[in-house]
């Protein structure tokens, strides 16, 4: 489960972790009125706007109108997802910026081209930086224990840094009993160029870190950049955790920290009866029950010419409630032009399989080729009872048949608009 920026910081500085003063406003009056009464009655002379939003690359990201789509000026300048704020009256900065950031959509590399609708804005105080570092721990599958990984590239995209300079990231694995040791904290510090005050700072910060990543049960802890200001304190100055779904039965605190307003409404759908749904950006709808065979199953979407939709696995219990509910959530999808179900009968038959399918198709509007792949327990009966049935099926009998069909239809929907008379 992602969570923003402001609910991690506000996670991390229960374990003594230090971030700067910051507030969460939801509209452009209280960002003047806590940009002045917070902010600048304090003495302090610049903050940061920053957009809250499930999406990275805010600062090279972009705003655009929520109706129009035009890109948003401040000044003569983009409004971008991170704005500093300084000089002259910044209350009434602040207040302008928030009316053009709040209700307006963000567009970054990762919102896609459609960006992200922006409702709630972090006001930060701007720190003095000396130097900027990337920190993370997240779980090394390979090795079956925590990795911290550091790099003197804060700020950067660490994949850029890993492609580029792969020397300048350091890697520290943690004992999944012993914890991370004050020696492994020196050791990447040594290597971070760190020494006296400074040096202890570090190993302090890292040990908290360490514990809140245990205690969260995270499986992604990042600071980019963690920075070392000018005055000689470590800050995060920008914080993402993202929890481990499988353990927030413990953490019922943490579990009611989700923002669905962040999530596509398709995935939270499917989330409510126990689909595992992903939605991505292909054309050929795919359901089918179990990680292994879906994954499989995409390759093969791959390969017949046409591109993924999403990640629908239904699981071993394929009864009828749940295929209807997989069914209208995967043909939601407005890309989707072809639909694939490629389900093998091992717990359940496949008989059981075809005759809930049948069954779903009476309550669930079909707009698209549906291609149908029965294999296991009862096989043939299934392509019988799909073939009675007096639906509009494509019965393969095997995933060549499946690919197969699926490049024909493909093929049929590309020439079909030049078959309409004009």
């Amino acid at each position: 489960m992602n969570l923003h920026e402001f609910q991690a910081k506000e996670l991390l500085s229960r374990f003594g972790v230090p971030i700067p003063k910051g507030r969460v406003v939801s509209s452009a009056e209280e960002a003047g009125r806590v940009t002045y009464e917070e902010f600048v009655l304090s003495g302090i002379p610049a903050v940061l706007l920053k957009a809250q939003l499930h999406a990275g690359g805010r600062g090279k990201g972009h705003f655009v109108h929520a109706d129009t789509g035009e890109p948003l000026l401040f000044n003569g300048t983009p409004v971008r997802g991170v704005m500093l704020v300084r000089e002259g009256n910044i209350a009434d900065k602040a207040y302008r910026l928030a009316l053009l950031m709040l209700g307006n959509r963000l567009v970054t590399a990762q919102t896609g081209a459609e960006g992200r609708r922006v409702r709630l804005l972090l006001i930060e105080q701007a720190v003095p930086i000396a130097r900027e570092f990337y920190l993370a721990i997240t779980l090394d599958r390979s090795r079956n224990r925590p990795l911290v990984l550091l790099s003197t590239e804060g700020g950067v995209e660490i994949e850029t840094v890993a492609a580029e300079h792969p020397e300048a990231i350091v890697r520290e694995h943690i004992h999944p009993f012993w914890g991370l040791q004050p020696f492994q904290a020196r050791r990447i510090g040594f290597r971070l160029g760190l020494e006296g005050t400074q040096l202890n700072a570090f190993v302090e910060l890292l040990a908290k870190l360490a514990r809140a990543y245990e205690e969260l049960e995270c499986s992604l802890l990042e600071l980019n950049p963690l920075a070392l200001t000018a005055d000689g304190r470590f800050l995060a100055l920008d914080a993402k955790v993202v929890l481990d779904d499988n353990a927030l039965f413990r953490h019922p605190d943490l579990a009611a920290l989700r923002d669905i307003a962040e999530e596509d409404p398709l995935e939270v759908e499917a989330a409510r009866h126990q689909l595992n749904y992903i939605k991505l950006d292909g054309n050929v709808g795919c359901m089918v029950n179990g990680a292994g065979l879906a994954m499989a199953t995409m390759d093969m979407i791959q390969l017949a010419g046409g591109r993924p939709a999403n990640f629908l696995d239904v699981g071993g219990a394929a009864n009828v409630e749940r295929i209807a509910h997989a069914f209208r959530i995967m043909l939601s999808d407005p890309n989707v032009r072809v639909a694939l179900v490629n389900i093998f009968g091992g717990i359940v038959r496949c008989d059981r399989v075809a005759n809930g399918i049948v069954q779903a198709l009476q309550h669930v509007e079909v707009r698209v080729p549906i291609v149908i792949r029965l294999e296991g327990t009862n096989a043939e009966e299934a392509a019988q009872i799909l073939q009675r049935s007096g639906l509009q099926f494509h019965v393969a009998r095997s995933l060549d048949d499946a690919a197969q069909l699926i490049r024909q239809l493909l093929a049929q929907l590309e020439t079909a608009p030049s078959n309409v008379p004009s």
